[in-house]
Formats: structure tokens, sequence, C-alpha cells
């Protein structure tokens, strides 16, 4: 899909942080502000909001870092299961640090970290808290509270949250953030507010949830996306009925926040006597909805994340032999966008050509709309391939010319294949740069085509096999979204990432 900007990123910034610094004042004392996504690198808003940036919110919170304290949640499941992030290859466990780093790194206090719905059989959370607290964190453990959200008299007790250790913070907001969805972000500002009040401190709760954006349409395609990427927590988006009954307003919001409101509104009336908030739209401080400047391209963007998901539900699917639970309902998704996995543009010319060659192949579009081929031969593999005819494409040279010489290829086939063992003489796509990037230094088309690698940020791609990890991996750092059918190069019952 060429790139389109279609959201406002400077006038994001600036609305979100005057609309925090709004809600401070109404609630006054100490805000526990929950940050819903990704707070650092955000890269499905990115994806689906052109022109949002990874960093967009944590540059917000840029202009009053000196206020705000950062508290990590971490879902004891997520550990036990090994939950990886998608979009990173790591896991949710090594993304707690990963983030603890960068907010380090960009001069926000945060010590912090809850280990939300401990119980007595999480072994390996138990072991995370430990190599935690090696690290030098406060680790606290929020416990599985039985009956919740439903059962708020027990729940807003010295049984249900009173039960959950106390994180000791030292600044006024204080953000709860998480390395993905599902993590008890939630529970966690809720349990925090039960204790400051327990100990006199007048604590107030708002919630900063990029997705679903309340005030596009219930089916609008990035509202949809939201679903898509939720499809394993079997999120919905909702219309909440709160709101509409108080304001005869239509609001958007999404099944657990609406599920657990009347909790939030019963231990907020039970400590201070009131509440500010008359339904889950309330609470929010989402103003992304309102920096949209392109509708048809966030559209666009939103309805290629959906059919991205279900590919990417298929491959981990067939990856881990399991059911199709997920694919199913991102299909459901798909089927409300009223889309098909051909609206991708890149995925038939990548079908077309590996039928027309029997073998594996790949398919990228290019920021201008020109979509490229690559096909499997004795030398490359299809993804290899393609990254290098993109690279022509891109330099302007002859497509038909070879950037990498047999000569060039023959010796890392031989060190592969017979120094270190592998079946496999193609050349991975890390190992194509390498070799163009020994070949730039005295050839100058190689130095050409090396200077066009920062032009495939943010473009589209599609091969007709389940990547292996070093492609995958080279692909995620160039920016490319790629996409494949949930088939195995090879059929064998072992498969090697």
């Amino acid at each position: 899909m060429p790139h389109v900007t279609g959201f406002d990123r400077e006038q994001y910034i600036e609305m979100q942080s005057e609309h925090i610094r709004q809600r401070r004042e109404e609630i006054g004392g100490k805000l526990y502000l929950e940050m819903g996504g990704k707070l650092f690198d955000d890269m499905h808003a990115s994806r689906v909001l052109p022109g949002f940036t990874p960093d967009n919110k944590i540059a917000m919170l840029d202009r009053i870092k000196d206020e705000v304290e950062i508290l990590v949640c971490l879902n004891a499941k997520d550990i036990e299961r090994n939950k990886i992030r998608a979009d990173l290859g790591i896991t949710y466990e090594d993304d707690v640090l990963r983030l603890v780093d960068v907010f380090r790194e960009r001069g926000f206090l945060v010590n912090n970290v809850v280990l939300t719905q401990m119980d007595d059989t999480n072994t390996k959370a138990v072991e995370c808290k430990q190599r935690l607290e090696r690290l030098g964190l406060t680790v606290s453990r929020h416990r599985v509270i039985p009956g919740y959200p439903s059962d708020t008299d027990f729940i807003v007790s010295e049984a249900g949250l009173g039960r959950n250790e106390f994180a000791e913070t030292t600044r006024n907001l204080v953000v709860v953030t998480a390395p993905g969805p599902g993590s008890g972000k939630l529970a966690t500002c809720l349990s925090q507010i039960y204790h400051e009040h327990k100990r006199g401190v007048n604590a107030g709760y708002a919630k900063f949830e990029t997705f679903p954006i309340w005030n596009l349409p219930l089916e609008h395609p990035v509202n949809l996306a939201y679903e898509a990427a939720t499809v394993d927590l079997n999120d919905a988006n909702v219309i909440d009925h709160f709101h509409l009954s108080a304001y005869g307003k239509s609001t958007v919001n999404y099944n657990r926040d609406v599920e657990a409101f009347p909790l939030l509104k019963t231990l907020l009336t039970k400590l201070t006597g009131n509440t500010p908030y008359q339904s889950p739209t309330d609470m929010g401080v989402n103003m992304a909805g309102n920096c949209i400047v392109d509708d048809a391209a966030c559209r666009a963007a939103a309805n290629n994340e959906i059919i991205r998901r279900y590919f990417q539900a298929l491959v981990d699917e067939a990856r881990g032999a399991k059911d199709s639970t997920d694919s199913d309902r991102a299909a459901v998704v798909m089927a409300k966008a009223g889309l098909k996995v051909t609206d991708r543009t890149v995925v038939q010319p990548a079908r077309a050509k590996a039928e027309a060659t029997g073998l594996p192949a790949a398919a990228l579009e290019l920021g201008d709309g020109t979509i490229v081929t690559g096909r499997t031969s004795d030398l490359v593999g299809c993804s290899a391939a393609v990254l290098l005819n993109a690279l022509k494409h891109l330099a302007g040279l002859d497509p038909d010319m070879h950037l990498l010489s047999k000569e060039a290829i023959e010796p890392i086939q031989e060190l592969k294949t017979v120094h270190l063992g592998s079946r496999n003489p193609r050349l991975h796509t890390d190992e194509v740069l390498i070799a163009l990037s020994v070949s730039a230094g005295h050839d100058e088309d190689a130095r050409k085509a090396l200077e066009q690698l920062k032009n495939l940020q943010g473009c589209d791609a599609h091969t007709t096999t389940i990547l292996g990890s070093v492609d995958e991996g080279i692909f995620r750092s160039l920016g490319v979204l790629v996409t494949s059918d949930p088939v195995f190069a090879k059929k064998s019952l072992y498969q090697k990432r």
C-alpha cells in the first residue's frame, strides 16, 4: 500500500498532554493512569494510524516526566506460557526488562514491577520474581481474586484487594503499563488505590487506552483491527451502554472495561463516597480519534492490519500445531470488515509467482505502490530474492542484472554446507545483505542498492511459505510488514525456526 499520512503526530502530542493535565486537576491528589497498548513502541498504532510513530505516547509523557513514575505489570500466566511479543520476538518477561531500560534511558523513574494473577501453581512466575529482584527491581504480587470482576463486595475487602502486596510509589502521577494486553493493569490500579486510601492518601484513576477509539464507529476498520490484534484474549468492541444511558450518546469501548466498570464505580464510591465517572468512556483520556486527518488512509491501513493479523494467527497455529480458535476469530473480524486475504495487495502476486515456478515465492510492495516479486533459486531463497529485487528497483538498476555474482555466493554456500553442516545451500536474507555489504566496497551498483535499505521501512510483503526466524528477524529489523501463508517449506514433523 502506498505510504500516506493519515494521523497528525504533533497535534496528538499537544492535545493528549493537555487533556491529561486537565484530568489530573479535576481528580486532584494522586492519579493512577492506566496506559493501554504499548507505551514506548506501539507498532500496532503506527500501522493502523499512518503518521502515528511508535514513540508517540512516551514523547507526550516526556513533557511531564519529572512528575511521572512508571509501574510495569506482568501477568503470571503469560510468564508460565512464555508468551511472545510477535513484533519483537521476545518473551513478555524479557520485554519487561527492555521496557525498564528504555524508560530509564529517557529519564523516567521506574522501580516497581507487579506480577498479577499469581497463585500457588506459578513456578515460573516465582522464578521471574527472584530474577527481577536480583536485578534490583521491587516486585509486588497480586493474587487471583475469586469472583473478579463481578463480586464487588468481596473484591473491595481485605480478603480481596487487601491480600495484594502494595507497590510503594513516590510521585503523584503513576503510569501503569505492561508488555501487552491482558496484563492486569486495571486490577493493579484498583488495588493500588485501595491500599492508598487505607493509608490516608487521596488517589484516583483514569485510563489512556488508544484502542478501541471511543469516538469512531463500532465497526470502523481501526476499531476492528484492535479486535483482530486481541483474538487470543477474545476481546470485542461494544457500545458503552453506561455512557449511552447517562448522556444519550453512543461511544465505543471494549468488553472487559465495560464488564469491570461496576467494580471501579463501587470501589471509588466505597472509598471516597462518590465517583467522577458515569461510564467507562468517562474514564478515558484518549484523544487519538481527534487527530485523524485522512480517514480513508487510516481505513486502508487498518484493513491491511486485519488481514495481517489473520495470517499471523494461521502461522502461529501451524507452528504450534494448535487448533483454529484464534484464526477463526480473526476470520470473523475479516468478515465484519468485508475483507478477503487477496485484498492485501502482495498476496496474489506472491502466490502467482509460486504457481508459475513451482517453488516458494515472495512479493513486496514499495512505497510508491510498485510490487516486485522474488522466486526461490539454487542460490537464494525467495525472501532474499525479493529483497534484492526491491533494492534494485529503488536504486534504478536493471532488474535483470545480478547484484551478487555466483563467485560471491558460492563461498558462503560452501561455508554453510561443508563446514557448518547446513543442508540448505540457499542464502538467507542476512547472508545476502552481508555479501552485498562486502561487494559495496568495490561495486558501485551494490553500494547504490545497499543505500536503499532505509526505504523499505513500512513496506508490505508476503511469502508463500512460513518464514524461518532469520528471515523473519531481518524483515522486522528493516521495518517490512511481512505475512506468510501457513505452509512449511519442508514437509517435516520437526520445523526448525
